[in-house]
């Protein structure tokens, strides 16, 4: 097509003759000697084109033979293969006595237990890995938690004693055939206890509230000499009066020293009313400001909400102040308290989760309980009578040796640690680690204890030989 394009100017001013090739070369035009040369070129590297595909072709056409001829190689090899293999099996099902399908279960069961072996041993280098971080991570927050916190030690009884000027003094509580000590004690509502001790009244109640009320009515009246029915009646209402404002700012100087703001007036009356409250010895209502200050350290620790860890924590017992007018555990009364006063859900569930009546469901919930255990179990923060200590110890002993095939049991550790001895022909190591379990489920089942008991099962074996 280019050629004969280049030839058409040509054609035009070629001269009109019957004999083309008479023409004079000296005639021709010196463009037309140009297109001619161009157009001998091109027809020369159009030759030269053509050789070489030609050339490229017949490589190509080698090289698909060469290709072909390895295809069929490749399928006779991988049919013999194939043959070889299936003679190779039948030979080795011969051998073995199994067929493939029996062969290829053996082995699938031969893996997968040496990858239950590996992934057993790796999952206790885990848990072993992370036990210690995260225990020493636990130890680094409460270390700190504890260290910023200077609690003072407090240890109260169900008992007041009110100290007389003399022992004529109990001649005048008691009154003409006792009509005073009766209206005290029907007034007040506590046991007033006159005995051998000289100079000295006991005011006995398990409500430190009317406890409180009952001492200061008595100590004005002594302070006062004149006491009769009226004047008891009297006194002891200026008494409750004031006991009433007291209560008041007990628990307004709770919730500042916890920093918690906006709580509910009433709530605000039952903290008061914990400050006459011991529990295990402990005051509750400083116990509750402990709790609340240690849960707002741990809870910036770990990233929680401070607020809601410190109010649930100042809240947490307060169901204690109610709980002998409302049925149920005080952790659930006192959420539910929590709720009527318009607390976030957030808090309530900590608090009714601090005893594991309710699952706990947030980090906030576990910071209470923690703070809870850390406040009771402090060195000096709760106390028992020697009576209450040794028969929780005998509790723990006895519990623990009812399993068959303990053969001793120490409660050690002010009763923080029960070492268990047990017949090692009698019980295997599985069966110790069971017992370890049953015992402290026992123990959960049956006592009331703070912070933690550890139980620990001893197995041992001897066996001696002498050579003479």
């Amino acid at each position: 097509m280019e050629i004969r394009a280049l030839l058409q100017p040509w054609r035009r001013h070629e001269p009109a003759t019957e004999d083309r090739g008479q023409v004079p070369e000296d005639s021709v035009p010196d463009e037309l000697q140009a297109r001619r040369a161009e157009i001998a070129r091109m027809e020369e590297r159009a030759l030269r084109e053509t050789e070489s595909l030609k050339t490229q072709h017949a490589d190509l056409e080698r090289r698909l033979q060469v290709l072909e001829d390895r295809e069929r190689n490749l399928t006779q090899q991988s049919e013999e293969l194939k043959r070889a293999k299936r003679v190779q099996r039948r030979e080795l099902e011969r051998i073995s006595g199994l067929s493939a399908s029996q062969a290829k279960q053996l082995l699938l069961a031969d893996v997968e237990q040496e990858a239950r072996h590996q992934a057993g041993l790796r999952l206790q280098e885990i848990e072993a890995e992370t036990k210690r971080d995260a225990e020493r991570r636990a130890r680094n927050i409460l270390s700190v938690a504890m260290q910023r916190l200077a609690a003072k030690h407090a240890g109260d009884s169900t008992t007041r004693l009110v100290e007389l000027p003399s022992d004529e003094m109990k001649g005048r509580i008691i009154g003409r055939d006792g009509r005073n000590i009766r209206a005290l004690e029907k007034l007040i509502g506590v046991d007033v206890i006159i005995d051998e001790t000289p100079s000295a009244v006991v005011l006995s109640s398990f409500d430190g509230v009317r406890r409180e009320i009952g001492r200061l009515t008595l100590e004005r009246l002594i302070a006062d000499g004149r006491i009769n029915p009226a004047l008891i009646e009297e006194t002891y209402e200026h008494a409750k009066a004031e006991i009433e404002e007291r209560i008041t700012e007990e628990g307004e100087r709770a919730a500042l020293e916890a920093r918690t703001q906006g709580l509910d007036p009433e709530l605000i009356r039952l903290l008061g009313q914990l400050k006459f409250r011991t529990s295990y010895g402990q005051n509750v209502l400083d116990h509750l400001v402990e709790c609340s200050h240690l849960a707002g350290l741990i809870a910036a620790e770990l990233g929680a909400s401070v607020e809601t860890a410190r109010r649930a924590a100042l809240l947490h017992d307060i169901g204690k102040a109610v709980t002998h007018e409302v049925e149920g555990p005080h952790a659930v009364v006192g959420a539910n308290l929590a709720r009527r006063h318009g607390e976030p859900e957030a808090v309530a569930h900590a608090m009714e989760a601090h005893h594991n009546e309710v699952e706990p469901r947030t980090v906030e919930a576990v910071i209470v309980q923690t703070a809870d255990a850390l406040s009771g179990a402090r060195p000096g923060a709760r106390g028992d009578s020697l009576e209450e200590y040794v028969e929780r110890l005998q509790d723990l002993e006895e519990i623990a040796a009812r399993h068959e095939g303990v053969e001793r049991v120490y409660a050690m550790r002010a009763g923080r640690e029960i070492r268990v001895i047990v017949d090692p022909g009698q019980i295997d190591d599985e069966r110790a680690a069971l017992i370890s379990h049953e015992i402290a489920g026992a123990i959960e089942k049956e006592m009331e204890y703070p912070g933690q008991i550890k139980i620990t099962v001893i197995r041992e074996s001897r066996s001696t030989s002498y050579a003479s």
